[in-house]
Formats: C-alpha cells, sequence, structure tokens
C-alpha cells in the first residue's frame, strides 16, 4: 500500500458516519476557541480599562455583534435564549461586573500588605484575572447559554491555575491570594469578603452515574467573611462554612461549620534529625539513622 493509499483508507475510516460522542458534540455545534477566548478578552479590556465614552460607544457594537455571531455557531437545542436577548442583557450587565470587579481589587489591596498599588493588583494578580473572567462568564450562564460561559472559564484556568466555573455564585470583595490550583464548583456559594489561597477546592462528592444527578445542589457553601487557607477542601452541597469562620490548610471538611469557627485538622507526626559531618574539613554531610 503506497502512502497515498494510507491517506485516502485514513480518510475514509475518519469520515465514516459514526453516532460516537464526537460525531453527536459536532452535530450539537460549539463555536471556536480561539475566537471565543479573543472576544472574551476584548471584553475585559472594555470593562477594566476603558473609560472613553466615545471609544465605548464605537466598541460595544463590535463586541455585541461578535456575541451575536458566538451565539449563532452555538447548538441551540429546545428552550435555548434567543441571541438578542442574551447580547442586551450581557451589554446591560456590564457596568454593574465593572463595579464588582472594583470591589473585588479593593479587597485585594486590602487583603495583601505586599500590594503595592491598585495598578499593579489590577495587571498581574492572576486571582483578579481569573475573577474578572468569572464576572463575565457568569451573566452568559445564569442567560442559559451554552458552552461559551465554560471556554471563558478554561481559558481563564489555563492561565492562571484557577478553575471557577461560570455557574458559581460569588458575593462582593471576593479575593484570591496566588490562586494556583484553585477549584470552584458549579453549585458552589460564596459570600461577601470572602478569602481564599491556593490549592482550596469548593467540591463535590463523586458519584457513579454524574447525569442523575444534574442540576442538584452538589457544592459547598461560604458565608460572608470566610477565610479558607492553603490546601484546604470543602466537600458537598449540604455542607456550610458559617460567617466568619477560618478553615486552616490541608483542612478537609465534608460537614458544616457553625460561624466564627476555626478549623484546625490534625498536624501530621514528623521528626528532626540533624545532619552531621564526619570531620571538622570534611565537606560532605552524613545522615545519622
Amino acid at each position: 500500500m503506497t502512502t497515498d493509499d494510507t491517506i485516502a483508507e485514513t480518510a475514509r475510516r475518519l469520515a465514516a458516519p459514526s453516532e460516537d460522542a464526537l460525531a453527536r458534540a459536532d452535530r450539537e455545534g460549539y463555536p471556536d476557541w480561539q475566537a471565543a477566548v479573543a472576544w472574551g478578552e476584548r471584553a475585559i479590556r472594555l470593562v477594566l480599562h476603558e473609560r472613553d465614552q466615545a471609544v465605548l460607544e464605537q466598541e460595544l457594537p463590535r463586541l455585541a455583534a461578535t456575541l451575536r455571531e458566538l451565539l449563532a455557531r452555538v447548538g441551540a437545542g429546545p428552550g435555548a435564549p434567543a441571541p438578542d436577548h442574551v447580547v442586551e442583557e450581557f451589554v446591560r450587565t456590564l457596568p454593574e461586573v465593572r463595579a464588582q470587579l472594583a470591589q473585588d481589587v479593593e479587597a485585594a489591596f486590602e487583603g495583601d500588605p505586599a500590594a503595592k498599588s491598585f495598578a499593579e493588583i489590577l495587571v498581574a494578580y492572576p486571582g483578579v484575572f481569573a475573577i474578572a473572567v468569572y464576572r463575565l462568564a457568569h451573566p452568559l450562564a445564569r442567560l442559559g447559554v451554552p458552552q461559551l460561559p465554560r471556554i471563558l472559564s478554561e481559558h481563564a484556568h489555563a492561565r492562571t491555575g484557577i478553575d471557577i466555573h461560570p455557574g458559581a455564585t460569588i458575593g462582593s470583595r471576593f479575593f484570591i491570594d496566588h490562586g494556583t490550583g484553585v477549584v470552584i464548583g458549579e453549585s458552589s456559594e460564596i459570600g461577601n469578603d470572602v478569602r481564599l489561597y491556593h490549592g482550596v477546592t469548593l467540591g463535590a462528592f463523586s458519584p457513579r452515574r454524574g447525569q442523575t444527578i444534574k442540576g442538584t445542589k452538589r457544592h459547598p457553601t461560604l458565608e460572608d467573611d470566610v477565610t479558607m487557607y492553603p490546601g484546604a477542601t470543602i466537600l458537598g452541597g449540604d455542607t456550610v462554612v458559617g460567617r466568619g469562620s477560618v478553615v486552616n490548610g490541608n483542612a478537609y471538611v465534608t460537614e458544616s461549620v457553625p460561624p466564627n469557627s476555626r478549623v484546625v485538622p490534625d498536624p501530621p507526626r514528623q521528626e528532626v534529625r540533624q545532619r552531621a559531618t564526619t570531620a571538622p574539613d570534611d565537606e560532605s554531610l552524613h545522615w545519622d539513622i
């Protein structure tokens, strides 16, 4: 068999009719990933940085038109929202999104002694970027737009290591410090003035058949003024961390925590053994085991 024969046979097999998951996804339809990401980045720039009314009056129609084009590529099943309604409602939310992000940046400045300025936070803090993407994606998810909100959130995830599902509900003055490894599940509810450090997980218990619990409250609730330190894990839709509570690093919580509590995991047991040299002039170190 020649190379041309191999190519023709491979093309025939790839194009053969199929009922597998990939073929079904193609029939459902989805927007181009790069186009969706470019639109999201453009929206973020306008909301975070643009103050010139004349520029906004020129750019917002373009932003709306691109959103309408992206929605046309999304598979629209029964009950899908009308594109014109989505576009109008999304544009209407942008001043509110900006106000929320201003409060998030202020919370980061107040909460991080290493912060030198508001400008530094805005351009250099990965948590702020991930939250900004969430603040834009959440209204689309609330309007019932499929796929596009997840593309935006996964772009932020790839760039920052912070995974916030656009369906989560997050209050004002939200701060993620450092951020790498943070996971916030779809039905998580987060109150105001909440701070998370890196490695925090707001997750769900893993069922054998996930579709059977689709649409239920699977992820935890954090009430106002909760702080969660690195590596803390909170699981379950019935789990509530009460107002004003602190969850220490590496805690594993599957039951509700009363307000104004501190969750302190048992520290691991460890032994410190000192290294010793064989002679004063010998630079090699040996372990005394």
